[in-house]
Order: C-alpha cells, then structure tokens, then sequence
C-alpha cells in the first residue's frame, strides 16, 4: 500500500510541474487552504451557499439555540514558538551551507527572505492567546447571530435566559467574552458602546465533559498514543516528495522536519499576518494542497470520522444539547412562568467542534451515515486533485462553529409540513455549519427536520452507549481469570476455610 502511494504521489507531483509555481497565481489563494488554522472569514468566503436550502415556512419561530463554538484566531502555542525558533537557526545554516559551495548563479535561485529570517514571535515566552483578528471574529459572529435571530435575543439578559460556557482556556474564554460583547452591545449603560456584563461558566479541566471530554476519556487517549504513528507514517510520501522538489528548486538541503516547520510556519503567517509571499512562497499550489491533505488526514484519523471512539466520546455535549431543546419544548407546553432559557452559547475548541460535527453526521452521504451508525469505517479523504468533502478549512477553522435551532411551527403549518399526530411534530431542528443551513443526511438530507425524526435517526443511534462505555479502557483478565469458576463443594469451602485459619497463626 505504502509503494503505491508513493507512486500515486510521483505522478500527482509530476503534474504539478504543469502549474503555476507561484502561489501569486489569481486562481490559488493559499489562506483557503490551511486546515484549522483557516480564519473564519476567509472559510466564509469560500463556503458555497446551497441555493436549494429550504425557506422557513410561514408560522414557524425559533424558540431556542444552541451553539458550539471553536475559539477565535490565536497565536502560536509556546512549543511552536519555540519549534520556529529552532527553524531560524536551521535556515541560517543551510544558506550558509550553500554559500560555501553554491556558485553565484545558483545561490540566486534561493529566495531572499530565507537570508536572516527571523520568527516573528522571537523571543516571546508565553503564546497561544487570542489575537485582535479573532476577537473580531468572534464579536462579529455575536452579532450576525442576534440579528439572524432578532426574536430569540431581543429579551433582557438574564444568565438564566442565556446561558454561556467556555473551557478554562483562556483563548475559549476571551472568545465568549468577545462573542457576548457583540450579542449584547447596546443593551446596557458602559461605555460608549452601551455594553453590559454577563456571565460565563466554566469548569475544571478535569471535569468539563461537555466541552473537553477528549481530556477524560482513557480509550481515545490510548488510541491517539497509538494511532499517532501510524498517521505520521501515511503523510510520510507525501513529505518525501516535496523534500525532493524543494531541494531541487532552491538546491538547499531541507529535510523531511525543515518541510513540516516550513508548512507550520506558512499557515501561520498567512493566517495571523496575511503573509503568503514568504514561507508559503516556497511550495507551488500543488504541493500546497497536498500539505493541507495530510492535516486533513491527520484531523480525520485523531478527531474525525477514522474511529468511532474520536466523536462517540462526546456524547455529553449531544445529550446537552438535546436536553436543553427537550426543557424548551416541555417549558412551552406547559406554559411555565418566567423567561424560559433562549440559547446555550459554548466556547471550546476544535476538538469539541469536530466530534460534535461527526456526531450530527455532517460532511457525509446518507450511505456513510448509515456506516457510521454500524461503526463500520469510512473510507479516507481522496488525495487531491479529487475533490473531497473532509476539509479542515471548512470543518473547523478559527471560530468554526455548529448551531442548531430549534423552530416551533404552529396553526395549520405543522400539519402541512409533517403528517404524524405526535404531539410534538410541531417543533424542528435546523442545523446551521459556520452560519449556513446544513442537510442532514440522518433526517433524509433535509435541512428542516422534524424534531421526533432528529432524536430516532441522529441522537438515539448514539445513546446505545455512552461516556463511561466509550471512555473506560477494558482490562483483559489473566486467562485463568477469565475462565467461569467451577462450583465449590463442601469439602471444598471447609478446605478453605482451614486455610484461612491456618493463615493467621503464621
């Protein structure tokens, strides 16, 4: 299998000698094509919106949202920083290197910047804070979101009403705060921009199974630990080959971890300092979206759909979150007095994001759906130029996000939409993916799902096991504990007995 990748590769990076090896190139923009270091705006910009999404119908109202969402655009974490550290003083000796025994006319072909480059966060001793790009981020989609939904947020805030959650990490923090300064902006007397204070809710590391269940559950950190590589290994040709093209084109002798610091370091300008003429500059839109392939991979096999395990331990969240719509619905009928709760609003990362998207079943085909809920696996993202739906740019960029909505439709109009009697055939869910409705391949591929078909075909397939089924890693019993005992008779238990009596005078 390994020798025919390498091969499918050659061939895939032969072609790309046909394109252009500038990523200047209008058709190309490589900040479409980081993986989950993609912002938000850029991910939007490229999302296609489905004409074919359904119209909500004439006397349907949202009554209650959910939202689960990734922090916004952050700095490099204090370990990569220090990984580009490490790469300035690398790249200093390779051109140093090819000083000495490079002639003139070839040293040309080695891009100026590489002569002196220095990381942009030298020297910084803390990293992975949310930076001014993903605040934005965030305090616009707080306010995309009350406007798209003016009947939901128009009430006075209570933290009762809506109620909001981040994880203790300081980036899943400071984006709730953002998102909630936008949500309620001109709803309270501070400032010029008339805000108010709200409550954010958080738990410990250690306990938080909603948002990083992924931190608790011993099965997936066991698989991780062993499946990690395993996936190394798959990404492997694809490296080779471009360690082999780069060295070729700057006659520089970068190694198969140069590539990888390299790839790193181009997400990140291009990302957080829209600089593509750079690191970025290096590789030809060919290489680059093989690149982005390999994170794609990696994000499918440790987060994804590769493994039951990855999406199954965050049922908590989907419980949650159907919880919360099941409260809505009994509140409603039973015409509870007081403002009932209008929204959960959750701040996480993108280990929360991925499982909860698999979870919904989303980025998929109803055949696959049904494979999923088989536990059979799935095939994995077709290397490019195939076209593929598994794209971390589109899954969980900065801020990504999933919000489902839940409709109550009176009158005459659930009966028109739906013909069950059930009593509650008039509530529906629609689930939004980074803002733009979804069709759910468990409710047939409808974006407007009744909310009795969304529990039986998506939620209850699930809830055959739950988190300490998933998460609690099974001992194999010594063989000859495994074996049924045969019965003790009565010379047998008075033997013991004796033994123990025995036992106690020694």
């Amino acid at each position: 299998m390994a020798f025919s990748l390498r091969l499918l590769l050659a061939l895939l990076l032969s072609c790309s000698l046909l394109l252009p090896t500038s990523l200047a190139d209008e058709t190309f923009d490589v900040r479409r094509h980081l993986s989950t270091v993609t912002r938000y705006e850029i991910a939007r910009e490229a999302s296609v919106v489905d004409a074919s999404s359904s119209a909500i119908p004439d006397g349907c109202e949202p009554v209650h949202l959910n939202l689960v969402a990734r922090h916004g655009t952050r700095s490099p974490t204090k370990k990569r920083i220090k990984e580009l550290d490490g790469l300035a003083i690398r790249l200093e000796a390779l051109v140093t290197d090819a000083k000495q025994i490079l002639e003139e006319d070839v040293l040309q072909k080695i891009p100026t910047w590489l002569w002196g480059w220095q990381s942009p966060w030298k020297g910084r001793g803390k990293g992975g804070e949310l930076i001014s790009k993903g605040e934005v981020e965030l305090y616009q989609l707080g306010v995309r979101i009350r406007d798209r939904f003016p009947t939901l947020f128009g009430e006075e805030y209570h933290p009762d009403t809506y109620h909001i959650r981040a994880t203790q990490v300081p980036r899943a923090s400071a984006s709730a705060v953002a998102f909630g300064m936008g949500m309620f902006s001109g709803k309270g007397s501070l400032g010029p921009g008339q805000h108010r204070a709200f409550s954010i809710v958080s738990e410990s590391r250690a306990s938080d199974l909603h948002l990083r269940f992924y931190d608790t559950c011993e099965t997936y950190k066991k698989y991780r630990k062993n499946k990690e590589p395993e996936v190394e290994k798959m990404k492997e040709p694809v490296i080779d080959q471009i360690v082999s093209s780069l060295i070729s084109r700057y006659h520089l002798n970068f190694t198969n971890q140069d590539v990888k610091s390299l790839w790193f370091l181009c997400k990140q300008e291009a990302s957080l300092l829209d600089i593509t003429n750079q690191a970025c500059s290096l590789f030809n839109p060919s290489e680059v979206s093989l690149l982005e392939w390999t994170d794609d991979l990696e994000v499918f096999m440790l987060k994804g759909y590769g493994e039951s395990v990855n999406y199954r331990m965050g049922l908590p969240l989907l419980e949650d979150v159907v919880q919360s719509m099941e409260k809505t619905i009994n509140s409603e009928k039973e015409m509870a007095s007081g403002s009932p709760e209008k929204a959960r609003l959750r701040f996480a990362h993108a280990e929360t994001v991925v499982p909860f998207t698999c979870l919904l079943g989303l980025f998929l085909e109803e055949s696959e759906f049904k494979q999923i809920q088989r536990e059979q696996p799935l095939s994995l993202p077709p290397l490019p130029p195939s076209i593929r739906n598994w794209k971390g740019s589109m899954i969980a960029p900065f801020a990504g996000n999933n919000m489902l909505a839940l409709y109550k439709c009176s009158g005459n109009t659930s009966k028109n939409i739906v013909s069950s009697g059930d009593q509650r055939a008039e509530y529906f869910v629609r689930v939004f993916h980074n803002e733009i409705a979804v069709p759910l391949p468990g409710c047939g591929q409808k974006d407007f799902c009744q909310f009795k078909d969304f529990k039986e075909k998506i939620v209850n397939p699930h809830l055959v096991h739950d988190f300490n089924s998933v998460c609690t890693i099974k001992m194999k019993l010594p063989e000859s504990e495994s074996q049924p005992q045969k019965p003790c008779s009565f010379m047998c238990k008075l033997s013991n007995l004796l033994g123990k009596g025995l036992s106690s005078f020694t």
